[in-house]
C-alpha cells in the first residue's frame, strides 16, 4: 500500500507509528490551523493536485448551484453538473492489472467475483464544489478546539462539522466521518432492497425523518443536550411490517450516552424500548447489514482500535448524479446479480484516507477488521471492506454521492453492500418512484421524536 509524507498527516503516521491504541491529541497551534484555506482546502485537504494531474488542484469555484445547472429547489432532481462527459476509460476484469494501484481490495474483488458484468467507469476527476460559510467557518473553530474524551471515543469543544480537519490518529479520523455536517433536516421515502444470488429479491420501504441537531442553525453546542440528531422511521412496505415505527436519538459521544430508541409494534398497540439499535445488531431488509454500517460506519466506535494507515489515490464513486435521474428505474439499477448496475455509477481518481479498525481482543463483533476509505475533500467514507473473525475477507462497501446545491453540502445516496461469500448485496435509499428527498425543507421540532409521539402515531 503507497503513503504520502505530506505536511498534512506526518504528525498522523508517526502518532500511528508508535501503536495503533494511541488516542492522544495535541490542540494544533493557529500556524497550523491557518493552513486551512491556504495549502490545504477549508475541509482539510491538500488543495494540489497530484504528480500527474489526473487529480486536480481543489477550485472549490462553485458554492451551491453552478451557473450551467438549472435547478428547481428542495425536493426537485439534482441535475447532474458533468452529464456531458463520457468516461476516459471503463475498468474490467481483464484489464485491472493495468489499473491495480488506484483500486481497493474491495473492488479488486468484485472484479475478480464477477467478471462479465462488474465494471468501473472512470471519468474525470472534479473537487469544484465548497461547502456553506457555517461549515467552513465550524470546521476552523474545531481545528483550533476539538479534542477527543472518553479515553479517545468522544469528543469535546466541537460543533457542526468534522472535528479534527487536521488528523493526529485514527480517532479523530473516524470521528470526521461520523461528524461530517449534513442536512438539518432530511424526509423521503427510501427503499431498501436485498438481491440474492439466485435472483430473488427482498423490498422494503421506510418513511425517513432525520433532524441533525448537529447540523441544525438553530442549535449549538451549548444548548443541543449532547443530541447529533433525531430519527423517525416508518415502514411502508411490505404488509406484514406496515406501521412499524422506531423514534430515537443518536449523542454526540456515543459511548457515554447510547443511541436510544423506542419502537412501536401495531399487532401489539404499544410502545416499547428497543435495546438492540447499535453495533452489529441486525437491520434493514433481510437483517442484511448492522446498524454501525449506515454509510459504511456510524455509531459507538468504542469495540475497535483505530489506526491512521495513509493515503492512497483510489478510484472511487463520485458525483453519482446518474442513478437519481427520473427516467432511470429501480429495475433498471438492480438489473445484474452481485452488483448494481454499473451502467449508472460513475468513479473519479480521488485521494483517500485508509483508516483500519482492528477489533479489540475482549470485544465482540461481527467484523473483525474493517478497512475504511474516507474522501479527503469530504471526510465521507467513500468505500469499506470488512473482514470476518477468521480474517476471511467477507463484505465491501461503497456508498455514492453528491453535492446539494440547495445544501451547499455533500449528501450521502446509496449505501451498496456486497457479501463476496455468498454472492448477494443489499441496496440501501433508493428513491421510491425516483422522488428526491426533501433537504432542509422540512419543519420538524425535538417533540416530534418522542416516545409520547410515537404513541400517537401508532393509534392513528
Amino acid at each position: 500500500m503507497s503513503t504520502t509524507t505530506t505536511p498534512l498527516y506526518r504528525t498522523a503516521l508517526a502518532l500511528t507509528l508508535l501503536g495503533s491504541s494511541l488516542v492522544a491529541h495535541a490542540k494544533v497551534s493557529e500556524a497550523e490551523a491557518a493552513r486551512l484555506g491556504q495549502d490545504l482546502t477549508p475541509m482539510g485537504a491538500e488543495k494540489a493536485g497530484n504528480a500527474d494531474g489526473s487529480i486536480p488542484a481543489w477550485t472549490g469555484k462553485w458554492r451551491g448551484t453552478p451557473p450551467q445547472v438549472k435547478f428547481g429547489g428542495a425536493g426537485s432532481p439534482y441535475p447532474d453538473p458533468y452529464a456531458d462527459e463520457k468516461p476516459l476509460f471503463v475498468i474490467t476484469a481483464e484489464n485491472m492489472e493495468q489499473y491495480a494501484a488506484n483500486l481497493s481490495d474491495g473492488e479488486k474483488a468484485l472484479l475478480k467475483r464477477y467478471p462479465a458484468t462488474f465494471k468501473m467507469p472512470v471519468y474525470a476527476s472534479h473537487r469544484d464544489f465548497r461547502l456553506d460559510d457555517a461549515s467552513e467557518q465550524n470546521i476552523k473553530r474545531n481545528a483550533l478546539n476539538a479534542e477527543l474524551s472518553e479515553g479517545g471515543y468522544g469528543t469535546t469543544n466541537a460543533w457542526g462539522a468534522s472535528p479534527f480537519p487536521i488528523p493526529q490518529n485514527g480517532n479523530e479520523l473516524m470521528f470526521n466521518h461520523t461528524m461530517q455536517g449534513r442536512a438539518a433536516t432530511e424526509e423521503a421515502d427510501y427503499v431498501q432492497v436485498v438481491n440474492y444470488a439466485d435472483g430473488n429479491k427482498v423490498f422494503e420501504k421506510v418513511n425517513y425523518k432525520i433532524y441533525s441537531i448537529w447540523s441544525s442553525p438553530d442549535y449549538n453546542l451549548g444548548t443541543s443536550e449532547g443530541i447529533l440528531s433525531h430519527f423517525l422511521l416508518t415502514n411502508l412496505e411490505p404488509v406484514r411490517k406496515k406501521g412499524e415505527i422506531v423514534v430515537g436519538h443518536e449523542y454526540i459521544n456515543p459511548v457515554s450516552q447510547p443511541r436510544q430508541a423506542w419502537q412501536y409494534a401495531p399487532g401489539q398497540r404499544r410502545v416499547r424500548r428497543a435495546p438492540t439499535v447499535g453495533y452489529d445488531s441486525p437491520t434493514g431488509a433481510g437483517g442484511f447489514r448492522v446498524y454501525d454500517e449506515d454509510r459504511l460506519f456510524n455509531g459507538a466506535a468504542d469495540r475497535y482500535d483505530w489506526k491512521i494507515v495513509g493515503k492512497r489515490e483510489l478510484f472511487i464513486p463520485y458525483h453519482n448524479y446518474k442513478i437519481d435521474e427520473p427516467e432511470v428505474g429501480l429495475d433498471q439499477l438492480l438489473s445484474t446479480t452481485g452488483h448494481i448496475n454499473p451502467e449508472f455509477m460513475r468513479y473519479e481518481k480521488h485521494r483517500v484516507w485508509v483508516l483500519e479498525a482492528t477489533l479489540k481482543a475482549n470485544a465482540r463483533h461481527i467484523y473483525a477488521k474493517r478497512v475504511i476509505y474516507l474522501d479527503e475533500d469530504t471526510w465521507a467514507a467513500a468505500l469499506a471492506d470488512n473482514y470476518d473473525s477468521r480474517g476471511q475477507f467477507w463484505r465491501t462497501n461503497m456508498q455514492t454521492s453528491i453535492y446539494a446545491y440547495d445544501l451547499q453540502r455533500f449528501h450521502a445516496r446509496l449505501g451498496m453492500y456486497h457479501d463476496l461469500i455468498a454472492g448477494s448485496y443489499m441496496v440501501d435509499r433508493l428513491l421510491d418512484g425516483q422522488k428526491p428527498a426533501l433537504l432542509n425543507a422540512s419543519k420538524f421540532t425535538a417533540s416530534d421524536f418522542t416516545p409520547g409521539n410515537l404513541r400517537k402515531l401508532g393509534t392513528r
